[in-house]
C-alpha cells in the first residue's frame, strides 16, 4: 500500500505541502480507515494518526471520530471503546488527540464523553491538558449547559491550573454570549493565585468587545465585591478596544468604550 504522504517522491509531505485535492484526498482516506478499523474493533488503527507529529493529521483524524460518532449510531460503542483504550497512552500526542476526539463528541452527547476530561485534567502532559482547554471552548459555545455545568464543578478546585484551565476554556461562549460565562467567572474574582486572576482579566476583556457584550459585562461587573479586580479588569476591557489590539473587530471605539466605562461602572 502506497504511504499516504508519499506523493511521488521519496519526502514525506506536510498535510499543507500538499495540493488541496491531495489533502481532501488524504482526509477521506484517514476517515475510512479509521471507519474500518472501528467497525471491526482495532482501535490502534487510530494511532498512526493520534501520534503523527504533523497537527493537521491529528485535527483530521479526531474531526474523522466526530463526524463517525453522529454519522453512524451502529459505532458509538465502538467509538468510545476505542477511545477508552487509547486514553492512557504512553504518547502524549495519541492522549491529546483522545481528549480532542471527545470534545468533537462532546458537541452532541457531553454525558458520553464527560470522564476522558474529568482525567485529562490531571493529565502529566501540558498539551494534554491544553486538549481539555480547547474541546471545552467548542462545547461550552455549541452545547454549553453541560459543559458549563461541568465546569462549574472545577472552579473551587484546590489546584490552581486546574481553575486557570476552567477559566480558560469557558471563554469563547462568553465571547457571543457572556451572560452564560460571568456567573462562573465571579466565582474567581477572589481568587490570589496571580495565574488565575490574570486569565480571568483576560477572558472579562475577551468577552467585552463584540457588539451588545460590553453593556452585559459591565452590569454584571458591577455587582461584584472584589473592587481591584474590576478595575483592572476595566483597564484590560479599555485595552482590548485599542488598535494594537482588537480594535478593527470591535464593535465600540476605545474613546466610546472609556466613556461607556465612565458613565456605567463604579471602580
Amino acid at each position: 500500500m502506497q504511504n499516504r504522504r508519499y506523493i511521488g517522491a521519496a519526502t514525506k509531505l506536510a498535510f499543507y505541502d500538499l495540493s488541496k485535492e491531495e489533502r481532501a484526498r488524504l482526509v477521506a482516506e484517514i476517515q475510512s480507515r479509521i471507519n474500518d478499523g472501528l467497525s471491526n474493533n482495532k482501535p490502534d488503527v487510530c494511532v498512526e494518526y493520534f501520534a503523527d507529529a504533523d497537527t493537521y493529521i491529528r485535527k483530521a483524524a479526531y474531526l474523522s471520530i466526530g463526524r463517525i460518532f453522529v454519522g453512524d449510531e451502529r459505532l458509538q460503542k465502538n467509538v468510545i471503546s476505542a477511545l477508552t483504550h487509547l486514553k492512557n497512552h504512553r504518547d502524549e500526542l495519541v492522549r491529546q488527540t483522545v481528549v480532542n476526539a471527545a470534545g468533537e463528541i462532546g458537541i452532541f452527547q457531553f454525558e458520553s464523553v464527560q470522564r476522558f476530561f474529568d482525567e485529562a485534567l490531571f493529565d502529566s502532559h501540558h498539551k494534554v491538558r491544553n486538549a481539555v482547554i480547547g474541546s471545552l471552548k467548542k462545547m461550552a459555545q455549541k452545547n454549553p449547559s453541560p459543559a458549563l455545568d461541568w465546569a462549574m464543578g472545577y472552579l473551587n478546585h484546590p489546584e490552581k491550573e486546574v481553575r486557570r484551565e476552567i477559566c480558560h476554556g469557558i471563554e469563547l461562549r462568553g465571547r457571543t454570549h457572556p451572560e452564560d460565562v460571568l456567573p462562573l467567572l465571579e466565582l474567581l474574582q477572589d481568587d490570589s493565585t496571580k495565574r488565575v486572576r490574570d486569565t480571568l482579566v483576560h477572558v472579562i476583556g475577551q468577552i467585552s468587545y463584540k457588539e451588545g457584550c460590553l453593556a452585559k459585562v459591565v452590569s454584571a461587573i458591577c455587582a461584584w465585591n472584589n473592587r481591584e479586580l474590576v478595575h483592572d479588569a476595566a483597564q484590560e476591557i479599555i485595552d482590548v478596544h485599542s488598535d494594537k489590539r482588537y480594535a478593527k473587530f470591535a464593535a465600540l471605539s476605545q474613546k466610546e468604550v472609556i466613556a461607556y466605562l465612565s458613565s456605567n461602572l463604579k471602580q
